[in-house]
């Protein structure tokens, strides 16, 4: 029989628009992961004898979490459990799990591209039965249910052993261990020409994919490797590992350091790419060339009709606002619908719901589609793949000829870490003073059309959602973006995003920083960043 045990109420427990992330040591307390479940069963509604989907990327403590949220879910009364096998499912594949097997909802354990290991990062979210992540309604009910929580129900029993894919029993609930690339390959292979792709590697095309000791390398082998035939050695780091091998899961410049280092070096391949902890963002290069993701998008959307899936047309699309117009330009090209959102998937789950938008995307490295409810990196790498088997050009040459189709936007987001709250905040209470000065006047030689803090409503739920980003915009397209980030665990990130569109041909082969250097030593400037936080030079440049 299920038993009920008593607990004391966190109030810590809000999860941000990515869940709830702490540091491994916080979950480690006391019934405090047991809190914040309990607290979604008791809020998510009605799901007895329904199924519930569970699995994560693979760091560590997922393999315990898995446990205690099984015995849970059996006190609670759910009839099914899908769990992936070894407690892998990226994040997109839970998604795609959800929408393929009618599951109510699902948890998945994640700190996405957070460092893991016993003192780093730990996360769990709800995602919903669409498969994408729980409404801002859902988690503040949540929240408002763990501060007040006064016990949780679990079933005695013993361990599940899900490294052994078959059904197993809790109680009368039943648990299926499944292959976790199983059902996302089928889908895979409904969206791309698999063939063509294949025809691609098998000639003098080489590829290299980093899985960083992350959840997409079983995907990667399964897909790239056995499926299309890529040699295995292009799957770099493709065992997950706990602690992620000592590295940080996050695709970009600076962590991606040994396929950055290839992809640059002598003998590059003629094509790169990287996902992240959970698998859902992904960094694309060519030979000595980085795409950047609003490029990838706007790449995406241009080059669509070569892609099975999405050869009928586009729904339309949509990017978040720290993320460059490109796409804002094919859009406009291709007679498209484009909406401009805040930072966070579900803002494209509506959208995608009601049948707005096929693609969208964000600056931080994710892209998508209306394919599953979350983003996906290893889709956007299949995405790109089929492109270049069809237009048989390289990465450089496609990227070129986009711009002179569809101009060029310099783009760059400059990234400061771990900087303490207050002098985080005092940073944005500066920018935003700079706005009656700045506002009609100029800036970096450009003249200003004006400052705000970004608001959204949705048009789909009628939502509002404000203090999205202080922006500072020119009459000529050029942008400058300030943003506090909640996807740390200690302190705050600080990211500044320049934005400036060239339509000259003559122009378009820059430096990026060079080109942004006016508006980059404006907005520090502007924010006294260097002096209020004592930081010299950015974290990360992307």
């Amino acid at each position: 029989m299920p038993n009920t045990y008593h607990t004391e109420a966190y109030d810590d427990q809000r999860p941000g628009t990515s869940g709830l992330r702490k540091k491994v040591s916080h979950f480690q307390q006391p019934n405090y992961l047991h809190n914040f479940v309990q607290a979604t069963f008791d809020v998510i509604g009605n799901f007895a004898g329904s199924t519930l989907v569970v699995g994560g990327d693979g760091r560590y403590y997922n393999r315990e979490a898995i446990q205690i949220i099984l015995r849970m879910a059996a006190a609670n009364g759910f009839g099914r459990v899908l769990v992936g096998a070894g407690g892998i499912l990226s994040t997109p594949a839970a998604s795609c799990i959800i929408r393929k097997h009618g599951a109510y909802g699902g948890l998945i354990l994640s700190a996405s591209h957070n460092p893991g290991g016993p003192n780093e990062d730990f996360g769990i979210k709800y995602n919903t039965g669409n498969g994408g992540p729980a409404p801002e309604s859902v988690t503040e009910a949540i929240f408002s249910r763990s501060i007040e929580i006064t016990r949780y129900r679990m079933l005695e029993a013993a361990d599940i052993p899900i490294d052994n894919i078959g059904s197993y029993y809790l109680g009368e609930m039943a648990v299926e261990v499944i292959d976790p690339t199983e059902e996302y390959t089928k889908l895979m292979e409904s969206l791309f020409d698999f063939d063509a792709i294949r025809h691609l590697l098998a000639g003098d095309f080489s590829i290299l994919f980093d899985a960083m000791h992350a959840v997409t390398g079983p995907y990667a082998m399964e897909i790239l490797h056995h499926r299309l035939g890529a040699p295995a050695e292009a799957i770099l780091n493709a065992e997950p590992k706990e602690d992620f091998g000592g590295g940080h899961p996050d695709p970009n410049l600076t962590y991606a350091k040994e396929l950055v280092a290839r992809m640059f070096g002598e003998d590059a391949p003629a094509f790169g790419a990287a996902s992240d902890g959970d698998g859902d963002r992904n960094m694309v290069l060519g030979d000595h060339f980085f795409v950047t993701p609003s490029d990838s998008l706007a790449v995406l959307t241009a080059n669509a009709d070569c892609a099975p899936g999405y050869a009928n047309g586009l729904d339309g699309v949509a990017r978040s606002m720290p993320t460059s117009g490109a796409v804002d330009q094919v859009a406009k090209a291709m007679g498209l619908e484009c909406f401009e959102t805040p930072t966070g998937w579900k803002f494209f789950g509506n959208l995608m719901d009601a049948h707005r938008v096929t693609l969208c995307g964000e600056e931080s490295f994710g892209t998508g589609s209306s394919h599953v409810r979350e983003k996906d990196g290893l889709w956007a790498v299949l995405f790109w793949l089929n492109i270049l088997a069809v237009r048989k050009l390289s990465v450089t040459e496609i990227m070129q000829q986009h711009w002179v189709k569809y101009g060029r936007n310099y783009y760059s987001r400059h990234d400061y870490e771990g900087v303490e709250t207050t002098a985080a905040q005092a940073v944005m209470h500066r920018v935003q003073a700079a706005f009656p000065a700045l506002q009609d006047g100029t800036l970096a030689g450009r003249e200003v059309a004006t400052c705000d803090d970004f608001a959204y409503r949705d048009p789909i739920d009628d939502s509002l959602s404000e203090h999205q980003g202080l922006r500072i915009l020119f009459t000529d397209g050029s942008r400058i973006i300030f943003r506090l980030s909640g996807t740390g665990t200690v302190g705050a990130t600080i990211r500044i995003y320049f934005e400036s569109f060239e339509s000259d041909v003559a122009r378009q082969g820059q430096d990026t920083q060079a080109a942004l250097a006016g508006l980059i030593h404006s907005a520090e400037s502007i924010s006294d960043l260097a002096n209020i936080t004592g930081r010299s030079a950015p974290t990360v440049i992307t």
